[in-house]
């Protein structure tokens, strides 16, 4: 009988057997080939986590191709997953060489199979008022997030700090929930750039969250997209800029934000940010800049005069002096409280609906091609 098989046409094969693993894209159809001890294999090229490129990883002695995104693994031959994770499997691919040519079945040999993997808890966002999330007349949330570094064995006194905590108190003291979460406590990694592969494999939440159960950022993400409704930061000025704690937990919600370019899905509804930006150096407007824009961008609101701040400036650089000033200043603290009392009646609005969130047209935002962008034709 004849062979009733469709061939597709992947390339020269001798150019193709001088790489152990490359992606080979034929038309619309992606396929992992690999060149291993004198023989062609192929597999399908999407992983089965969030359709990384397989040929564009790495492949191991054992036969195992790594994928570049995430690190799931596939056996170049057979596409089943590592030991332990055989059911998870990519389709495989005959192949043959004719005419100097490498051929690959168009039908897999073997099919895709997936194991159960339960969601993530992050995964689903369940706003207040909608089922699985807190009740609409529930007590207001208020999430401090402290970006101060210090020695936890020796702890020093942070102006920032001390500010957030008289904001933290004065939101109990008024009936509200509250939690403070300082960064300098977690264990958590800095972002490792996936979204620098592809947008589509910076994922939520955060593949470092899924993968690393060690890893605290999740502590983060659930305070403040899952848990509150008004979110405090405070950080100290450090070279004329946020604290690098700040930006190494900015780098990793990065994954909220992308979400919106990604999936068009807004994370961070009615929700409300305000600020403590305190320094022995200035810059409390630029650092504030930083802060509101990028908060913007995760979808927060802001009350009138969202921050509150101190610094001694460039030519007093005399940080106990800062601290004392701090210390004794009742306008400052009074300042901090009265920073809470504006979030919170700005969220209330939202809730109300006397504020509405919208979500945005897509055209503006980022990383979406506009009508007229197209290449000019000619004529």
């Amino acid at each position: 009988m004849a062979d009733s098989t469709e061939w597709l046409d992947a390339g020269d094969a001798g150019e193709l057997a001088t790489r152990p693993l490359q992606q080979v894209r034929i038309g619309r159809r992606q396929f992992a080939v690999s060149f291993v001890d004198g023989r062609f294999h192929a597999i399908d090229g999407r992983c089965n986590h969030v359709g990384g490129p397989l040929g564009d990883g790495t492949l191991d002695p054992a036969g195992y191709v790594t994928c570049p995104w995430h690190g799931w693994k596939f056996h170049c031959a057979t596409g089943r997953g590592e030991p332990g994770y055989e059911g998870d499997a990519v389709p495989s691919h005959a192949t043959k060489v004719d005419g100097g040519r490498l051929w690959i079945a168009s039908e897999p040999s073997t099919p895709r199979t997936r194991l159960p993997h339960e969601p993530h808890p992050l995964a689903k966002i369940r706003s207040r008022g909608e089922a699985g999330g807190p009740p609409a007349d529930a007590p207001l949330r208020v999430l401090g997030i402290s970006t101060t570094n210090m020695n936890e064995a020796l702890p020093r006194y942070s102006t920032s700090d001390a500010l957030l905590a008289t904001a933290i108190e004065h939101a109990a003291a008024r009936g509200l929930d509250t939690r403070l979460i300082r960064l300098s406590e977690l264990s958590f990694r800095a972002c490792e750039g996936y979204y620098s592969k592809s947008a589509r494999a910076c994922t939520w939440p955060c593949s470092i969250t899924q993968m690393d159960p060690a890893d605290q950022m999740d502590r983060v993400y659930e305070g403040m997209v899952a848990w509150a409704d008004v979110i405090l930061v405070a950080t100290p000025i450090r070279w004329g800029a946020a604290s690098s704690l700040y930006y190494r937990m900015a780098e990793r919600l990065n994954c909220v934000q992308n979400q919106e370019t990604i999936a068009n899905r807004h994370l961070m509804n009615r929700k409300v940010a305000g600020f403590v930006i305190t320094g022995g150096q200035d810059n409390v407007q630029g650092v504030a800049g930083q802060l509101l824009g990028f908060f913007a961008e995760l979808g927060c609101q802001f009350p009138q005069f969202p921050y509150v701040a101190h610094s001694r400036g460039w030519s007093a650089e005399d940080m106990e002096n800062n601290v004392r000033v701090v210390q004794r200043s009742a306008a400052l603290h009074d300042g901090a409280r009265s920073l809470v009392d504006r979030c919170v009646e700005t969220v209330r609005a939202l809730l109300d609906g006397h504020l509405r969130a919208t979500p945005p047209a897509r055209g503006g935002r980022k990383a979406h091609r506009l009508d007229g962008d197209e290449p000019a034709r000619e004529g």
